[in-house]
């Protein structure tokens, strides 16, 4: 899994692109819940199918982000076979297929909408709770970084394992593990600091 799977950008002028970020952000939610409410094999697929539909109309370059998403589709067919073990076939194929059907839609709103404005989104959609004491802004600002902090680390880790394999330490776990943990930490507190001399999160 890369970066990319996070679904950079891309202005368009399909309908989707012109929906507004509160509607596809309802959508998502609206579809999460259905996918993951209707049981069977044959909906999962089916769900699947509209996911994929979805983000190739997006003008999301589908080869690369399948390519983008080799790590995940080998952890999707480890859980599918995880999951055969432990149920049957019919369980394992909704199991899988739910799971990149969510993936599907998630990058499909991030393709056509820009992070701004899903932010944007995200606070006009909290404000009625401010009345019991939620900032609305803060939340937004939080999940913006959590959003941004994603391809960070997936970035941080895919230079971590190219440092080990280039001493020839790929097998090793401390020379994975304790170069990203520096690095994470290190992007945290520089991203802490920037907040904090913007006067956020006093």
């Amino acid at each position: 899994m890369s970066a990319q799977l996070l679904g950079l950008h891309r202005p368009g002028d399909t309908r989707l692109h012109r929906l507004g970020a509160g509607v596809k952000l309802l959508g998502l939610m609206v579809a999460g819940v259905v996918v993951v409410v209707v049981r069977g094999p044959v909906p999962a697929l089916g769900f699947l199918a509209v996911a994929v539909a979805l983000l190739a109309w997006s003008g999301a370059r589908i080869v690369a982000t399948v390519r983008a998403m080799r790590w995940l589709l080998l952890t999707a067919a480890v859980l599918g076979a995880w999951t055969v073990w432990q149920h049957d076939w019919p369980r394992a194929v909704e199991v899988v297929a739910d799971l990149l059907a969510l993936i599907a839609l998630a990058t499909t709103l991030t393709v056509t909408t820009p992070v701004d404005e899903v932010m944007d989104a995200v606070a006009h959609g909290l404000r009625p709770l401010r009345r019991v004491g939620v900032d609305p802004e803060q939340v937004a600002l939080a999940f913006s970084l959590m959003l941004r902090a994603i391809p960070t680390t997936l970035s941080l880790a895919e230079d971590s394992r190219h440092a080990a394999l280039a001493r020839g330490l790929e097998r090793s776990p401390r020379a994975l593990l304790v170069p990203f943990v520096i690095r994470v930490v290190a992007r945290a507190r520089d991203t802490g600091d920037a907040l904090h001399a913007r006067g956020i999160g006093d």
